[in-house]
């Protein structure tokens, strides 16, 4: 696709999205019906795990300084962050998830809208090559290992020493990327960010940082 078309794609995508928007706003009523087993209720899932829409659409538009830039959301949940990314910049996002019905959840969200600049990867994050990528996002994916209170559901191992493997795993691939590399987070997850990065914007009243590597 060449690069007007993109823009066109783009164009079109930011068009329709208010729909989506009100689409995707509809999925967090379902979700025991997409087959999760849920340890929360559906509103706190959303609220602890979930990027609102309107969050994702300007952490996207942070992270994508150019057509086809490479995103990473880390902790991807049911999609929410890659999908919405996807429809209103020109990025290309890919979501790495532990849990791998949350996953199938993803795709297949992705397929019902024919989203097609996304993919959904169920892996650990200390097997994904963050060289891979030019931008990162990061919603407080490892919190679930320090409040139990908070988890999801039961489908994986939680403990402190992991929420620290974790960490120190992505502030040393976060620190080997280079200079001008992007990091969003949202409502905390600074501890992965490592003191080569400095905060060049903020929105949401501070919820929402950008990261870029000096």
């Amino acid at each position: 696709m060449s690069a007007k078309d993109q823009r066109s794609k783009v164009e079109n995508q930011e068009k329709t999205f208010p729909v989506i928007f009100d689409k995707i706003a509809c999925d967090f009523q379902r979700l025991p019906e997409l087959g999760l087993d849920l340890l929360l209720s559906s509103q706190e899932v959303v609220d602890c795990h979930w990027t609102p829409p309107e969050v994702a659409r300007v952490a996207a538009q942070m992270l994508v300084t150019k057509l086809g830039t490479r995103v990473l959301d880390i902790g991807s949940g049911s999609g929410e962050f890659c999908l919405i990314g996807a429809l209103t910049t020109g990025g290309h996002f890919t979501g790495v998830e532990q849990r791998g019905h949350l996953v199938k959840v993803a795709v297949q969200r992705a397929q019902e809208r024919g989203i097609r600049e996304v993919q959904f990867i169920s892996a650990n994050i200390t097997e994904i090559s963050f060289r891979d990528y030019e931008a990162f996002y990061l919603f407080n994916p490892f919190q679930e290992n320090l409040m139990p209170m908070l988890k999801i559901d039961s489908s994986v191992e939680l403990s402190q020493a992991l929420y620290e493997d974790y960490t120190r795993h992505v502030a040393n691939e976060l620190e080997e990327a280079p200079v001008g590399t992007r990091v969003v987070t949202y409502i905390g997850g600074y501890a992965a960010i490592p003191s080569c990065y400095e905060a060049q914007d903020q929105a949401f009243q501070g919820d929402l940082t950008l990261w870029v590597k000096h």
